[in-house]
């Protein structure tokens, strides 16, 4: 299933949502009051009741008409981010590419990590499809980009193993892991990638029933149409059971927290002479058998 959380024009109350075949949203709500089934009232709501609440969602949605008020065109409605994360796991340095551009250029270690190389990024840094990235010109004059693959825990995970950790993932989505890189503190990112605006994400969720190896999906970045990143998630350094296993060996991870995997190379940073995003920009970051998400550069000063 690919879940989303939706308004529409006129109302600004979120709707859990899933996307159809041919660009149509179902109203997971509406379907289960006409059906007499309880769902939760939100994506993240969904995500912590299980697979139990999951197959009523397919069942709903395998009897959900091809069009009236259950079910919208795309174009119609105003997609949000699909849910806000209770915690926002960062993952620096995962492909190896983006390794020796780091030390290039962000003054980073040259050797290879050994373990990953975890931050993070609070909730409030969370926006949506199509919602407008800040630039403070009073806080960064570098504004870069980063396109990532999100995992999505359905479970709460502690010191799971590797071999079982994927049973842990709800889906996979998108971050664009936003970061101000003059405004690393002592060595600390938080700041530099912790703001209002710097986690654009979504803009679906997929279940991780259809995608069946995450780490076989292409994903590129483009800013006006012009391509910034170009790889493949088989060539993180760690992949996603490796993650799972090491955060959880010391913090819990809840249903709906979020793991950004980390960034190939390509970004602004990294560019000769070095390129960063400016209000006006368009940002688009595309990951195989999910989608894009695009966001606009505003002038937030």
């Amino acid at each position: 299933m690919r879940l989303l959380t939706y308004c529409t024009p006129g109302d600004d109350t979120p709707r859990p949502g899933a996307l159809l075949a041919g660009d149509r949203v179902a109203d997971l709500s509406a379907l289960a009051a006409v059906s007499g089934v309880r769902l939760p009232s939100d994506l993240l709501g969904l995500v912590a009741a299980g697979e139990p609440t999951l197959a009523s969602v397919r069942e709903l949605l395998t009897d959900a008409p091809g069009e009236g008020p259950l079910v919208r065109r795309l174009a119609e409605v105003v997609l949000r981010a699909p849910l806000r994360p209770g915690k926002i796991v960062g993952v620096g340095l995962n492909y190896v590419e983006h390794v020796a551009e780091s030390h290039r250029t962000l003054d980073t270690e040259r050797e290879l990590p050994d373990r990953p190389v975890l931050f993070s990024k609070p909730s409030t840094a969370v926006t949506g499809p199509g919602q407008p990235i800040l630039h403070n010109a009073e806080l960064t004059e570098q504004l870069d980009w980063e396109c990532e693959l999100a995992v999505v825990i359905g479970t709460p995970a502690h010191r799971v193993t590797e071999a079982d950790a994927l049973r842990h993932v709800f889906g996979y989505s998108i971050v664009n892991d936003i970061s101000a890189r003059d405004q690393r503190r002592s060595g600390q990112w938080f700041f530099s990638k912790g703001q209002d605006s710097y986690a654009p994400f979504g803009p679906v969720v997929v279940t991780a029933d259809e995608i069946p190896d995450p780490q076989r999906l292409d994903l590129s970045l483009r800013v006006n149409g012009e391509l910034r990143q170009d790889s493949n998630t088989r060539h993180m350094l760690f992949g996603i059971a490796r993650l799972i296993a090491d955060i959880s060996s010391g913090v819990t991870l809840e249903p709906g927290d979020v793991i950004a995997t980390g960034s190939p190379s390509g970004v602004g940073a990294g560019m000769v002479p070095p390129q960063f995003l400016r209000p006006g920009d368009l940002v688009e970051a595309t990951i195989e058998g999910i989608g894009t998400l695009a966001n606009p550069v505003v002038d937030a000063r």
